[in-house]
């Protein structure tokens, strides 16, 4: 019997996502194996709704952002069912077995390996690909989607030069990237940020204010402040510090209000960066103005290196498939590829070194990392 593959795309689309599906359909089409592609991530698996990723279907995809089989959060072991979560996990085994799969692969970034990694415990074969616009999964040298949104996020700071030139403005701009800071410190950097806050440098806004009056007193009438979803101030960082602490003593004595505590201050930290912006205003005397790129650095043709990559990694994939080699994503390593036990990768995440050339570059040319 011919090999057949399974295929999902998890967790938030990403630029790229269409060109590992067809450079993994292709390469599979090429030796006579099937691929049935499962619709809206882990819930198509569950629900069996599927597509044939053949021929026509893999046509004219390359170029096309999102992904042609949908996506959602869904998570194998916490499945929204009515108004249940639900662990649907045996669902899914039954579906793969149903369906003569000899491997999974699974498109995603860290709560897709983890989930993945879920699956793989109850013995199916699987293969993910590392896909993130936050570039933060581990043992990867990148992830697909990076480079067009780093791409997006830059040429929105490029823009925004102008209008904060013209009306002598602080401009703080809101960058993607949850609890690690590559997007914005590497689309910061590129498009000549002024100030970049990211998640690993807990920042002084007085050392941010001074930054901005310094350039003020220079002449430099206008300052651009890039800033991660993810920065917090050190005050800020320390009540997180201190409440998820609780949060771990007291699942240790099985009490929740620990946990309650933590999600109002997440709830809290959602306008972290309108307050950041208002501060500044307060401290400096310059106007300031808030862009947040939001889902925009989602969107829209993947560049020519998520191609590349993407393609290659899912060319890969079907390399490994016909090698048994299974339990692994498939890393970008250099111009080539490597399995890299999931184990290693699910529930890590990857942050910028305090250390990283990027890091050192910035302070450099003399931006302000808040710290």
């Amino acid at each position: 019997m011919s090999m057949s593959i399974g295929v999902l795309t998890a967790g938030g689309d990403t630029p790229g996502l269409n060109a590992a599906l067809r450079g993994l359909g292709k390469a599979a089409e090429s030796i006579g194996v099937q691929v049935i592609g499962f619709y809206d991530g882990f819930r198509g698996l569950m629900e069996n709704r599927m597509l044939h990723l053949e021929g026509s279907t893999l046509s004219g995809i390359l170029t096309i952002g999102g992904t042609i089989l949908g996506t959602s959060r869904d998570k194998p072991d916490a499945m929204p069912v009515g108004n249940k979560l639900l662990d649907m996990t045996e669902a899914m085994v039954y579906n793969y077995r149903r369906n003569h799969l000899d491997a999974l692969v699974c498109l995603g970034g860290g709560g897709t390996q983890k989930s993945a990694y879920k699956l793989m415990k109850k013995g199916l074969n699987i293969i993910t690909l590392p896909k993130t616009i936050d570039n933060d999964i581990v043992l990867t040298d990148v992830s697909f989607g990076f480079d067009s949104a780093l791409g997006v996020a830059t040429e929105a700071i490029d823009r925004l030069h102008s209008t904060a030139h013209s009306h002598h403005r602080i401009i703080v701009v809101e960058v993607m990237g949850h609890n690690a800071g590559w997007l914005a410190l590497g689309a910061g950097l590129a498009g000549g940020a002024d100030v970049i806050l990211i998640p690993e440098i807990p920042y002084d806004i007085a050392q941010v204010a001074e930054a901005i009056v310094r350039r003020s007193r220079a002449g430099k009438r206008f300052s651009i402040v890039a800033v991660s979803e993810g920065a917090m101030s050190r005050q800020d960082y320390e009540e997180y510090k201190r409440l998820q602490s609780n949060v771990e003593k007291e699942n240790k004595k099985g009490k929740k209000k620990g946990q309650a505590e933590l999600l109002e201050f997440e709830t809290y930290r959602r306008g972290s960066t309108l307050r950041l912006a208002t501060r500044l205003e307060e401290l400096t005397a310059l106007e300031s103005r808030v862009t947040i790129l939001g889902h925009l650095q989602r969107g829209g043709a993947p560049s020519a290196a998520d191609r590349l990559l993407a393609t290659r990694l899912g060319t890969a994939a079907v390399f490994f498939i016909q090698n048994q080699r299974f339990g692994v994503m498939i890393a970008a390593r250099g111009e080539g590829v490597e399995a890299v036990p999931l184990e290693e990768v699910a529930g890590k995440r990857r942050v910028v070194p305090l250390d990283h050339p990027w890091i050192a570059s910035a302070r450099s040319v003399g931006t302000c990392l808040g710290d």
